[in-house]
């Protein structure tokens, strides 16, 4: 259902009825105790761009960064620049 690298890959699954049809839902997850480097956003940081930096070139990791700063929506984390997130660990 999902890509490996995913977020939700591995994560139990429910499938509920709707008055359109059935759907198929991921359980909410605990979020793992994260260590890291402290990073201020600048104004034109994305989180895909500072994962392909830290994590030797996947983008696609940008979710490992959100998980450690307890955001469910990515992109709110490099909303407001000056922010202090933190960088997990490999």
């Amino acid at each position: 259902m999902f890509l490996k690298n995913s977020r939700y890959a591995g994560l139990p699954t429910e499938r509920i009825s709707t008055p359109e049809g059935s759907v198929e839902l991921v359980r909410l997850r605990a979020l793992p105790p994260t260590t890291g480097l402290p990073h201020a956003l600048q104004s034109h940081e994305q989180l895909d761009a500072l994962s392909e930096q830290h994590y030797g070139g996947d983008a696609s990791r940008f979710w490992h960064i959100a998980d450690a700063n307890s955001e469910l929506e990515a992109a709110a984390l490099s909303r407001q620049p000056g922010r202090l997130i933190n960088l997990p660990e490999n």
